[in-house]
């Protein structure tokens, strides 16, 4: 993340003093160096209400003033919620002040009588921190919205896939890492007979007589490897003596961080027609 030297000359500066021979050198010495966006005021009870409308890169505040002093002033711009960076360069000729002005939150000092290359200097490193600052704070805004629509993209695109899957197969499933059911749409709990979060009342197994156990070790083997299957076929012999006859699809799901969170899959009963099996 880099500043090109115009971004750094068309930042905004307000100058903050009392005595209208500092604010005409400091304007003269910054247009000099070529600063475009320099404004001032003499008053020091208007800092807070220009920078709430203006957002300026630096404040210039000299701290001698009358009615209001600069350390008073930075005390009132610290109320502005919409901007925690607190941009101030301090002027001031009193040593003792400089290091209670930082400790009050300005960022850098300037001393009286002026030393117009240090001037300049702490000028403009104080301006290329505030920019990159400001960029950065840009950058982190525009990322977090971009992960809030990317991430209402991924929930809209699941919720298609699951309506679509749910159309599509006679039922749709998923379990977390542990095996427990989450989502459940049709019979597929009665027919995998895989373990499932208990309900009050209830066993945590689904155990349903009739159905071919090596097809079923099968399944259960592929989940245990946390491979993906396709079209396994399930039958089933009823109490009636009819058989049914299922095929079931599924995948393991994996977060961001490529941890292991679970299985989903489709499944679908086959139609016996003629003595022969077809799919619906």
């Amino acid at each position: 993340m880099k500043l090109i030297e115009s971004e750094i000359l068309n930042a905004s500066i307000l100058i903050v003093d009392d005595q209208e021979s500092n604010v005409s050198l400091l304007e003269r010495m910054l247009g000099e160096a070529g600063y475009t966006k320099v404004t001032s005021t003499r008053n020091p009870e208007e800092v807070c209400a220009l920078h709430r409308q203006n957002c300026y890169d630096l404040i210039l505040l000299d701290l001698q003033m009358p009615v209001m002093d600069g350390f008073q002033v930075i005390e009132a711009l610290k109320t502005n919620d919409a901007d925690s960076y607190l941009p101030v360069v301090v002027i001031t000729a009193q040593p003792g002040h400089k290091l209670r002005a930082l400790q009050a939150g300005a960022k850098d000092f300037i001393s009286k009588p002026f030393d117009l290359v240090e001037v300049r200097t702490r000028i403009h490193n104080m301006l290329e921190v505030r920019l990159l600052y400001k960029k950065l704070e840009n950058y982190n805004k525009e990322l977090e919205q971009a992960v809030r629509e990317r991430t209402a993209e991924l929930r809209e695109s699941e919720a298609r896939f699951r309506s679509l899957t749910e159309l599509a197969s006679d039922w749709y499933w998923e379990q977390d890492e542990h095996g427990d059911f989450t989502k459940v749409s049709g019979p597929v709990l009665e027919m995998l007979g895989i373990r499932v979060a208990p309900l009050e009342g209830q066993a945590s197994d689904v155990r349903v007589a009739g159905w071919n156990e090596a097809e079923r070790e099968a399944l259960q083997t592929a989940i245990a490897a946390r491979e993906p299957f396709l079209d396994l076929v399930f039958s089933r012999s009823n109490p009636n003596g009819s058989q049914q006859k299922f095929r079931v699809s599924g995948e393991p799901m994996f977060s961001q961080s490529c941890r292991y969170i679970g299985y989903r899959g489709i499944g679908v009963e086959l139609i016996a027609k003629d003595n022969d099996v077809v799919t619906p």
